[in-house]
Parts: structure tokens; C-alpha cells; sequence
């Protein structure tokens, strides 16, 4: 692993966490599934014995540079690429890419999500060990977790021919499918969750860009070619703006020639919604979470959290979301956790900026 590079995506806005997740402090920052850490961290924290923090890159908004550096101290500061706008996975992968050729152009990167929990951690960092060095001959490769349920909000990976070592080709990629053809996919074993982690050579994927978004790869090489920090960082104000706005998914994996999952299982989720969030959480014999000082009578399967000094009650009621922050309060069934982002579309609109 001496020539690998991490790099973590912590772009998101987590609009479906409101109102605890809010511009200025997103769900990366939160303490969401682990106790004593933030989901950002415990990302960093998982791969420590894999990459040393001088090899591990964070891509994040501009307006969260600051609170990036603040959670990992230890990370170097020109570790941090700042974006200035959001342009979506696959600009900030390519810059990414620049980065980390610039410093060895036949450098593995593991690209990983900021918030996914990971229940086996071991097994997780078996399955890191395995696809980098699957993708250190060139291949592009990716994880796919074996599907524990017909979800229908993760998109899917269809393996095809065993390689060998525990590496699959990639038949092809499948969007999120409808609740029919999602129970058909966990009975066919070929059928995997796609973990959003990915794996490639640094001078490979830019081979990629070159053959599938040429701007991206243009930008990417221009980046490369800066004599320094202060001129590369202006380079990226004058030029990220205007790159093709697409997912590393779409605009390359999906198209890619040489493309290859390693399948796991390793207690993975995708922490999406207030329903994960209860998922995750311990709970008491009626099924409810409570992370607040709360009284709950005849209720149950709730998700309680509120700031300290504030008492929840709650009576005979079911299934329910509450999370009571000083300047908002979201009530909600969990069956309609996705819904979150229309409170936050409707406070735009009316540009109720104090509460976003």
C-alpha cells in the first residue's frame, strides 16, 4: 500500500438531515451513526492503518475548508481541496487525479464517500487491501456490497466473469430500481449494491477523462502543470466553474472499457435519510432511538433528538421522526424521511435563509 493515495469525497450538503444539518455545518460533520465522532472522521479514521495522512486528500466546498481542517488537525493543509462551486463527483475525482499524479502519476487512489457506516471494519479494510491492488495494473475497479434487502434506493452492480482473487468483471451498472425488479436483484446473486468507492491508477483514470469528458481532463492537466500552490489554486477559481457538471459514476465508470467489483460484506450503509439514522441506532424494547431527555409513553419504533435541557414526550404514537434543534423542530412518519428536501426547497424558495 506504499503507493496508494486516499481520497475522500466530503462535498454533500445533506439536505435530508435537517434540521441538523444545516450549509455552514453539513452531515459529514455530524455525529450520525458513531457516537464520539463525526461521519467525516470516522472515514478518515478507518483507513489510518492503510494511508498515512500525508497521502490522504479531502475534496470539500470552499465554505467547508475550514471545518474540514478543523476535524483532522493532522492532515496537511494543502490536503484539503477547496472547491469553489459545486460541480458534482467526477470534476473533483479529476482534480483529485491531478493532485496525486503530480506527485507519483502511477499512484493507486481509493476514492470513498465521507458517510457511509461501516460495520465491519476489519472486513472493510480487507476489501480497501484488495481492490487497490486490483487496480494497480491498470483495471478500474469498484466494491459491491452483497444486498441485504430489495432496497430501491442504492443503485446496482450486475457482476459478470470471476477474474480471479475475489475480482469480478463488471457486467454493468443498473440505476435505482422500482421495488419489483429490486427483489429480483437480492435473489440473483449477481446482482450487487454499488458502494460509490472506487479504485484506479491515477495516470489511468486521466486516460479515461481524456477518452470520455476531454474538459475535465484538459482542466486536470493544466492543474498538473502549475508551478505552485498560490497559481494552481487561482487556476482552479478561473476554471472549475465552468466543467461539465457530471457523477464519476455517469461520466466515466459506466463507460469505462476495463472496469471490475470486488463483492463484500462488511456492514455497509449508506447513511441517506432520518430512517438510516434509526436503523443505526441503539434502542430501547419498544423500538425507539432516543438521543435527548425524552418521556415516551405508549410509542413506539420512534426516532427522538433534541438539544440538552429540553425534555421530549411523546404519547402513543408510532413511527415517528423528532429532532428538535434551538431554531427548528421537524416532525415526520420515518416512512417519509426522503421528503426532508422539500422543507429545505420550500425554505429556499422563500429564501428563509436563518434556517438553511
Amino acid at each position: 500500500m506504499q503507493d496508494v493515495y486516499a481520497v475522500i469525497m466530503a462535498g454533500g450538503s445533506g439536505t435530508r438531515f435537517w434540521p441538523l444539518s444545516r450549509r455552514v455545518w453539513p452531515k459529514q460533520f455530524l455525529s450520525l451513526a458513531e457516537q464520539n465522532e463525526s461521519l467525516l472522521q470516522a472515514t478518515v479514521r478507518r483507513i489510518r492503518g492503510l494511508v498515512p495522512s500525508e497521502r490522504i486528500l479531502v475534496v470539500t466546498s470552499e465554505r467547508h475548508s475550514g471545518a474540514t481542517r478543523q476535524q483532522l488537525p493532522d492532515l496537511p493543509p494543502e490536503n484539503v481541496l477547496a472547491e469553489p462551486t459545486a460541480r458534482n463527483t467526477a470534476p473533483c475525482v479529476a482534480w483529485a487525479a491531478a493532485h496525486v499524479s503530480a506527485r507519483n502519476p502511477n499512484a493507486v487512489m481509493m476514492v470513498l464517500p465521507a458517510d457511509p457506516h461501516i460495520g465491519d471494519e476489519a472486513a472493510y479494510r480487507e476489501l480497501l487491501t484488495l481492490a487497490s491492488k486490483a487496480a494497480a495494473d491498470g483495471g478500474l475497479v469498484t466494491i459491491g456490497v452483497t444486498p441485504t434487502r430489495p432496497e430501491t434506493g442504492y443503485g446496482y452492480i450486475e457482476a459478470g466473469a470471476e477474474l480471479g482473487d475475489g475480482v469480478t468483471k463488471v457486467q454493468r451498472f443498473v440505476e435505482k430500481p422500482d421495488a419489483a425488479r429490486a427483489q429480483e436483484f437480492v435473489k440473483d446473486k449477481r446482482f450487487l449494491w454499488n458502494s460509490g468507492m472506487f479504485f484506479f491508477r491515477a495516470d489511468k483514470v486521466l486516460e479515461e477523462y481524456q477518452r470520455q469528458l476531454p474538459d475535465l481532463h484538459a482542466f486536470a492537466i493544466g492543474y498538473r502543470e502549475q508551478a505552485s500552490a498560490s497559481v494552481a489554486q487561482s487556476y482552479v477559481l478561473a476554471r472549475y466553474a465552468e466543467l461539465t457538471s457530471i457523477s464519476i459514476d455517469h461520466g466515466i465508470m459506466e463507460k469505462a472499457q476495463d472496469v471490475r467489483v470486488v463483492r463484500g460484506s462488511f456492514g455497509w450503509y449508506d447513511i441517506g435519510s432520518w430512517t438510516t439514522a434509526w436503523e443505526l441506532a441503539p434502542k430501547d424494547a419498544d423500538g425507539n432511538a432516543i438521543l435527548a431527555e425524552a418521556s415516551l409513553v405508549d410509542s413506539k419504533n420512534c426516532y427522538v433528538r433534541a438539544n440538552a435541557g429540553k425534555l421530549v414526550a411523546l404519547i402513543g404514537v408510532e413511527d415517528l421522526v423528532v429532532v428538535d434543534t434551538e431554531d427548528a423542530l421537524l416532525i415526520m412518519p420515518r416512512e417519509r424521511a426522503q421528503d426532508v428536501r422539500r422543507v429545505v426547497d420550500d425554505l429556499t424558495k422563500r429564501d428563509a435563509k436563518k434556517y438553511l
